[in-house]
């Protein structure tokens, strides 16, 4: 019988095998830092978005290793790592990576305890960063965690990224979106499509909320009335970015949670 984790450890398997030993993790070690990812919320064997999830690897895989990966090999290696775990509500994320001579890239699903955004209206510090490549879900966030870490430091939640001229483009670990009474608006800038966001942009305009994609500065934050973010833990308000303050639209997240919690699970 495969002994569960203990609490609040992460369970790790590799290619369908518990890590468990420094063997285990010497390609991770060596080779990891050249990978990508994908990261979502299981509940009772579901997720939200479970495709968009798989075509993300797919395309990533496609893109960096030049072959593409089989969704349902991915589904087969979640669902057996959830049953090692013996858990059906977690963190899951599955690493892609490859070692040089190897002919197949490994994957590596790793199940944490669940999470969830917290949904106290945040406070965001804007930093000077763009990551590399940022359409691709990828390791090697240094500057993300180490401006989240000043950002937090700056009595803020979290960092906001921000390109040449105050360009508007991500959060640190998040997506944002801002609201001028009448759209929400994504910022039309180079970063990360995350799944949440996809999902929010497919079926908002369903609710009567038109969702489109628009440029965003820092100096040109006034002209919005609210904003939020969001990734695969959930939704929360945005408060402040450094000195703008926004108002929390209580009808506005009511509206952006309801669609994101009708979206139906998928079962892995």
């Amino acid at each position: 019988m495969t002994t569960p984790p203990a609490p609040g450890s992460p369970y790790i398997e590799i290619d369908g095998r518990r890590a468990s030993t420094a063997d285990d993790l010497l390609v991770p070690t060596l080779y990891g830092g050249y990978a990508h990812f994908t990261a979502m919320q299981v509940r009772d064997g579901g997720v939200r978005g479970l495709r968009a999830h798989l075509a993300r690897l797919d395309a990533a895989s496609r893109e960096v290793f030049g072959a593409g990966l089989d969704g349902e090999l991915v589904r087969a290696r979640v669902r057996h790592a959830l049953d090692g775990a013996r858990r059906y509500d977690a963190a899951v994320r599955v690493y892609v990576f490859r070692a040089p001579d190897a002919e197949a890239a490994t994957l590596m699903v790793t199940v944490r305890p669940p999470a969830a955004m917290s949904p106290a209206p945040q406070a965001l510090m804007s930093v000077p960063y763009e990551r590399p490549f940022p359409h691709l879900k990828h390791l090697g966030g240094f500057a993300q965690t180490h401006y989240g870490r000043l950002a937090r430091e700056a009595g803020f939640d979290d960092a906001l990224l921000t390109g040449h001229g105050g360009v508007v483009t991500e959060g640190a670990i998040t997506n944002i979106a801002f609201y001028d009474g009448a759209s929400v608006v994504w910022p039309d800038a180079p970063s990360l499509h995350g799944v949440t966001m996809a999902l929010l942009e497919a079926r908002l305009p369903e609710s009567g909320l038109p969702s489109v994609r628009g440029p965003v500065t820092l100096d040109g934050l006034r002209a919005y009335r609210s904003a939020f973010v969001t990734n695969s833990q959930g939704i929360a308000p945005v408060r402040r970015i450094d000195a703008t303050e926004f108002a929390v639209d209580e009808e506005l997240m009511k509206t952006v949670v309801s669609v994101y919690e009708g979206t139906p699970w998928e079962h892995v």
